[in-house]
C-alpha cells in the first residue's frame, strides 16, 4: 500500500534534530516544573505567572528552515482527507489555518520548557474514566443547556455563564461579567436548582471538577441534599407537589449531569445513597420520578461495570507484560517475533496504536487531573481531600503505556543482529510515526521518536548510517521542545481546529502529547492560589482548568474510525521489552563499545546479565 508524502505543518523547528542530540542520554523522568532542580515540584520562592496567549505561527526562521523545505518534504501532494498537511503555495499561506486561534497554556504562563522527550514518570496515582455529558433532556419545564463541545473549544471558555456585571451578587464576585471568586458556601448555593433557576452547564462542571479540591464528593452532595430538603420544605408533612413539579426535573437534571461526568464519584455507597433519598422525597408528588430514577441508576451502573471491565483488562496486560521482561540471554531471534512478522505496513500500525490511545484515554475521567495535585485545603485543618486514596490509577497506567511504547520501538530495533535489519526497522517506525502525525496521534507519535532518540538506539551510528533521515528530522520538528513546545502546541492546534469542522470520526481524532498536557495541569495549579487571601474560592483559576480539561474531554470521546486488528493489538500489549540495562546490552553486542566508559559498562553488564567475564 502506497501512501502520500507526508507534509509537515509550515511552522516548525527542531525537535531533538541533530547528530549531536544522539549522543546525549534521553531525560527520563517528567520534569513538571520549570524552575525545578530536578525535583516534581516548584523551588522555594517560585513566582511562575498566569499563562499568557501563545505567539502566532510565521515562517521557519534562518537556514535551517530553508534547508528543510528544499528537502522536498513539502511536495503539497494530495494525502488522505483530513490529514494535518501544510499547503503547497507558500509559508505564509500554509500556517493559516493554524496560526488563526490561539490558545492559553498554563505551561506557556510558568515559562520555561522541559524536553521531556524520554519515557516519562507519572506524576501522581491515576483513577477512573469520564463520558460523554449526554444528550440534552427533554423533560417538561427543563432548561435546555449547552453541550460540552460548544462550553470548552480549543480557543475559549464558555462566554455563557453570567451576564455582565461587575459586583457582589449573593456572595459571588463578578468581574466584567464573569464569576471570579466566591466563599466555598456562595460557589454550593449557586449549584442548588430551584423553581426557576437552574446553573448553567458549563459551571456545573467547572464547580464539580474543582470543588474536590475543598470538600470530598459525597460531602457536597450531602450539603446538596440538605440546601435543597430545606429551600422545598421537602420534610413538611404534606408537600407542595405544584412547587415539587417545578423543582423536580431540575434537581433530576443536576443529578443526572453530575452521574453522567463524573460517573466514579458514584462508585460509593454514600454517593447513592444521597441519590436516592433525594429522589424518594420529590417521587411522591410525580410517579414519573421512580422511572426516571430507575432509569438514571441503570445507565449509571452500566457505565461503571463498563470503566471496570476496562480497568480489569488493563491491569490483566500490565501484569502479563511485567512477567515478560526480558533479560538478555545473547541475541537469539525466537526471544520474540519481529513487529514488521506481526506488521510490515506502517498505516496499519498507526491505527492500531490510535485504537489502543482511544480505548486507555476512555477510562480516565475528568477528575483525575484534579486530584493528581490534590493538597491540604488551608482552611481544613484536620486531612486533605482524598487522603484514603488518589484516585489516579487511569491516568498513571496512561502514562506506563507512554513508557511501554518508548521501550517496545527501542527493543525492537537493538533486536535484530545486522544493521541492515535494524536500518529497516528504523525506517519503519519512522514512517509509523509520519502517519501517527498525520491521523493526530501525537502522543503515539511523540513515544516513537523518544524510543528512537534512547541512548542505546542513538549510539549505533553504523545503523543510522543506512537510514534515511531526512522525515525523521521533519517528525523532531514537530516535537520539538524550543519554546515550550510552540511547533507541537501548533500542530495540536491545527488538528484541534480539523476536529472542530469535521465531518467524520477520522477527521474528528486529536490524542495530545499527555505527559504535557500533565504539565500544563501541573503549572496552573501550582502557579495560582486556590483560594484568595479572603479565603474566596479562586473561581477564575477554575474556569482556566475546566478549559483544558474540557477539551480533553471532548477529544476522547471520538469514537475510533478504523477496524481493529486483534493480533496487532496483542502484540503491542504484550511483546517482550528490554530493560534500560537489556537495550544497553542489546546495544553493545550490536555495535561495539566505542570509548573506556562504554567498554566499562559493557563488561558489567555482560557480568550481571549473561554471567560471562
Amino acid at each position: 500500500m502506497s501512501h502520500p508524502p507526508f507534509q509537515p505543518v509550515a511552522r516548525s523547528f527542531c525537535f531533538l534534530g541533530t547528530r549531536a542530540f544522539r549522543n546525549k542520554q534521553i531525560n527520563t523522568s517528567l520534569q513538571l516544573h520549570p524552575c525545578s532542580d530536578g525535583s516534581a515540584g516548584p523551588q522555594p520562592g517560585c513566582t511562575c505567572p498566569l499563562p499568557s496567549p501563545l505567539p502566532s505561527a510565521g515562517r521557519i526562521p534562518g537556514a535551517a528552515g530553508r534547508r528543510r523545505s528544499a528537502a522536498g518534504l513539502r511536495s503539497g501532494a494530495p494525502g488522505r482527507r483530513g490529514e494535518l498537511r501544510s499547503s503547497s503555495s507558500s509559508s505564509s499561506s500554509s500556517v493559516s489555518c493554524f496560526s488563526s486561534f490561539s490558545s492559553s497554556s498554563a505551561a506557556g504562563r510558568c515559562g520555561g520548557s522541559r524536553g521531556g522527550s524520554g519515557p516519562q514518570r507519572a506524576p501522581v496515582p491515576p483513577p477512573p474514566p469520564w463520558t460523554a455529558a449526554g444528550a440534552a433532556r427533554s423533560w417538561e419545564g427543563m432548561p435546555q443547556t449547552l453541550t460540552s463541545t460548544s462550553m470548552f473549544t480549543p480557543c475559549s471558555f464558555s462566554p455563557h455563564l453570567h451576564t455582565a456585571k461587575e459586583d457582589e451578587q449573593g456572595g459571588l464576585i463578578f468581574q466584567d461579567g464573569n464569576l471570579t471568586s466566591a466563599s466555598l458556601d456562595a460557589l454550593i448555593q449557586h449549584l442548588i436548582p430551584t423553581t426557576d433557576y437552574y446553573p448553567e452547564k458549563a459551571y456545573i462542571f467547572t464547580f464539580l471538577l474543582s470543588s474536590r479540591l475543598f470538600i470530598e464528593p459525597h460531602e457536597l452532595l450531602s450539603r446538596v441534599c440538605h440546601k435543597c430538603i430545606e429551600q422545598q420544605r421537602l420534610d413538611d408533612p404534606v408537600l407542595d407537589k405544584a412547587r415539587i413539579r417545578k423543582f423536580g426535573p431540575k434537581i433530576l437534571q443536576l443529578l443526572t449531569e453530575w452521574t453522567e461526568t463524573f460517573p466514579y464519584d458514584f462508585q460509593e455507597e454514600r454517593m447513592i445513597g444521597h441519590l436516592k433519598d433525594m429522589i424518594h422525597r420529590i417521587a411522591p408528588c410525580d410517579e414519573a420520578y421512580w422511572k426516571k430514577m430507575n432509569q438514571l441508576l441503570q445507565t449509571l451502573n452500566q457505565k461503571l461495570a463498563t470503566l471496570s471491565h476496562g480497568q480489569e483488562g488493563i491491569v490483566k496486560i500490565s501484569a502479563a507484560v511485567s512477567d515478560k521482561l526480558v533479560a538478555f540471554k545473547s541475541k537469539p531471534p525466537s526471544i520474540q517475533r519481529e513487529i514488521l512478522s506481526v506488521c510490515s505496513d506502517p498505516y496499519t500500525l498507526a491505527q492500531q496504536l490510535t485504537h489502543v490511545e482511544l480505548e486507555r484515554l476512555s477510562h480516565i475521567g475528568p477528575e483525575e487531573f484534579v486530584q493528581a495535585f490534590v493538597h491540604k485545603d488551608p482552611l481544613d485543618g484536620t486531612k486533605p481531600c482524598f487522603s484514603e486514596q488518589k484516585k489516579t490509577s487511569n491516568l498513571e497506567a496512561y502514562v506506563k503505556w507512554f513508557n511501554r511504547l518508548c521501550y517496545l520501538v527501542a527493543t525492537e530495533i537493538c533486536m535484530p543482529a545486522k544493521k541492515k535489519q535494524r536500518a529497516q526497522v528504523i525506517e519503519f517506525f519512522i514512517d509509523v510515526a509520519r502517519e501517527c502525525f498525520n491521523i493526530g496521534n501525537f502522543n503515539s507519535l511523540m513515544a516513537i521518536i523518544s524510543g528512537m532518540n534512547m541512548s542505546p538506539v542513538s549510539r549505533l551510528k553504523k545503523t543510522w548510517s543506512k537510514v534515511k533521515t531526512a522525515k525523521f528530522f521533519i517528525l523532531e520538528h514537530q516535537m520539538d521542545p524550543t519554546g515550550n513546545f510552540y511547533n507541537y502546541r501548533t500542530a495540536l492546534r491545527g488538528a484541534a481546529h480539523r476536529s472542530l469542522t469535521a465531518h467524520s470520526n477520522r477527521e474528528k481524532i486529536v490524542i495530545p502529547f499527555f505527559s504535557l498536557l500533565i504539565k500544563d495541569i501541573y503549572f496552573l495549579n501550582e502557579g495560582c492560589a486556590n483560594r484568595l487571601p479572603n479565603g474566596h474560592v479562586n473561581f477564575e483559576k477554575f474556569l482556566e482548568l475546566a478549559k483544558q480539561v474540557g477539551e480533553f474531554i471532548t477529544w476522547k470521546q471520538v469514537e475510533c474510525p478504523f477496524e481493529q486488528d486483534a493480533n496487532i493489538i496483542h502484540y503491542l500489549h504484550t511483546a517482550p521489552i528490554f530493560t534500560e540495562d537489556g537495550l544497553y546490552l542489546a546495544s553493545y553486542e550490536s555495535e561495539s563499545p566505542e570509548n573506556q566508559t562504554e567498554k566499562d559498562r559493557w563488561k558489567s553488564l555482560r557480568s550481571t546479565i549473561l554471567g560471562k567475564t
